[in-house]
């Protein structure tokens, strides 16, 4: 797994940033059972650089804490039984690994959340994480009965991580 991390702004978190990215990345690969070498990008940002990124693709004129740029299309979240159908689109040809896409965070939100939430940011930044990689694999939480089977991955996930509230 490679997990391609560029920081476009001073990150002055109180933890291995990098370390618990890659935590993350790998837990959630193997508790959704990928079954392939992939590759992550991961952008941090201020609020202005995600505002600019959310207005371009998103038509939302406001910053947020996390976007997230699946590179993968399924036919059901989850199942990656038709990803080898598309074998040359999805796989880089440098290194043999699937691209599932990109994660970008505003940094100014993981800190503003971790006060509002009453948590760390180390547990906020790994959830935004998280959140984000569920999206890559397909997941999403636009209909109730969506957004209970993400909620439901991301607490199991994060529990199992010991990352918690």
């Amino acid at each position: 797994m490679s997990l391609l991390v560029e920081a476009e702004v001073q990150v002055d978190f109180d933890f291995n940033y990098e370390a618990l990215a890659k935590r993350v990345v790998e837990f959630a690969i193997e508790h959704e059972e990928f079954p392939y070498e992939c590759e992550v990008n991961l952008t941090l940002t201020d609020n202005e650089g995600i505002r600019e990124i959310n207005r371009e693709y998103r038509e939302i004129d406001k910053p947020t804490d996390v976007l997230s740029f699946p590179l993968l299309n399924y036919e059901k979240a989850g199942d990656f039984s038709a990803l080898e159908e598309d074998y040359d689109d999805n796989f880089n040809p440098d290194t043999g690994e699937i691209m599932l896409g990109d994660i970008i965070i505003s940094v100014e939100k993981v800190k503003e959340q971790a006060i509002n939430y009453g948590h760390s940011m180390e547990r906020e930044f790994a959830f935004l994480i998280l959140h984000s990689m569920l999206h890559l694999f397909g997941y999403d939480h636009m209909t109730e009965e969506e957004a209970a089977i993400m909620e439901g991955k991301q607490k199991t996930i994060l529990e199992k991580m010991q990352i918690l509230r």
